[in-house]
């Protein structure tokens, strides 16, 4: 699963809650920044029901973070992750 929020995301400690997120539910893959500011891609591998309710967590993000958008597609399990990690 590929998704992009946008919002006040950046800067805020988002991508940290996705790492805590995705650690917790087993996740792997990764979440990094997007140089327009606004935007934090993040890259997901896990079953459908696990990954749902991780858009769902997506959507409202930590405290400081305002989420305006969470859009996501699916695509196909790699298995190339053996975590999740937030990249710079």
């Amino acid at each position: 699963m590929v998704a992009r929020a946008t919002g006040r995301v950046q800067g805020v400690g988002y991508r940290a809650f996705c790492v805590d997120e995705a650690s917790r539910a087993n996740i792997t893959g990764y979440t990094q920044n997007l140089d327009d500011g606004a935007t934090v891609l993040v890259v997901a591998e896990s079953d459908e029901m696990t990954l749902r309710a991780f858009v769902e967590r997506l959507r409202e993000g930590p405290a400081l973070a305002m989420v305006r958008d969470v859009r996501f597609r699916w695509e196909d399990h790699t298995g190339e992750f053996a975590g999740f990690e937030a990249k710079i």
